[in-house]
């Protein structure tokens, strides 16, 4: 691996082997997203947890302070939103100079197994990695379904997960799976971050299927709604970084969201 390569993912993976990528790219597909009008202004209190922020271009420029943030991974596919036809039918929006302008430690896109547009974005991963590898810049594949969450199951995340390492992804971005995610990682020979999906019902299930990710095989975690739409979205985040830093078990995140919820 090129010196380069080796210190961008320096920057997110952190020294013990773990990360938490905060992604605030939901806009790109859903527009104005609940908490994250001003994205600017939510991701300020949670900087100090995170490791990463995963983003668009568009929100870079305008809402992340240069001179006061984390590494970027930066958002590179779209074309399609909550309102059209197909989720899945995306294509890459950001050429490889405007990816080596905005300095990024890496690139993050989505892959559509078994929709009709798996060829597409599957291919849009494979001339991506062509483009970045050339410049030592690390690619992370996102395992997406759209809007069809029953795909996520053990047999689907590790097809998928295999097939964007094959392609030459760096990290693979997927859902946690209650039967058999460890066989979804073991599966995969690049690191896996665990994906939020939608928000849960209450802190304690996201602490429990991060818990158990870890547990399994997962390096980290890229979690957004989850964190900045909770109503404690601090406490949050910090308990969520001693799970993924500190070996916190389950008992131990919730006691630190308690303590932090209650300190105001």
């Amino acid at each position: 691996m090129d010196w380069g390569m080796k210190n961008r993912l320096s920057q997110l993976i952190q020294p013990d082997g773990h990360c938490f990528f905060l992604p605030i790219d939901h806009g790109y597909f859903q527009g104005p997203t609940k908490c994250l009008e001003k994205p600017g202004e939510t991701i300020k209190p949670l900087l100090p947890y995170c490791d990463g922020l995963f983003v668009t271009r568009g929100v870079l420029r305008a809402a992340v302070d240069a001179a006061n943030t984390k590494p970027i991974i930066l958002r590179v596919s779209g074309g399609t939103s909550m309102v059209g036809k197909d989720l899945a039918d995306e294509v890459v929006t950001t050429s490889i100079e405007e990816i080596i302008r905005l300095n990024v430690s890496a690139v993050g896109l989505s892959v559509f197994v078994g929709s009709d547009y798996e060829k597409q974005t599957l291919s849009n991963l494979a001339k991506l990695v062509n483009q970045c590898e050339n410049y030592g810049i690390p690619v992370m594949a996102v395992t997406a379904v759209g809007k069809e969450l029953e795909k996520r199951d053990a047999r689907y995340l590790g097809l998928s997960c295999r097939i964007a390492a094959e392609l030459g992804a760096r990290i693979v971005k997927t859902y946690w799976c209650e039967k058999d995610f460890d066989k979804v990682v073991c599966g995969c020979p690049v690191p896996v971050v665990i994906a939020g999906g939608p928000k849960c019902e209450n802190e304690s299930e996201v602490f429990d299927f991060v818990y158990d990710g870890m547990q399994k095989g997962a390096i980290g975690i890229n979690l957004g709604r989850n964190v900045w739409q909770s109503t404690h979205p601090v406490a949050m985040a910090k308990s969520l970084r001693a799970i993924i830093h500190e070996k916190a078990n389950v008992k131990k995140a919730q006691e630190i969201f308690n303590e932090t919820k209650n300190k105001g």
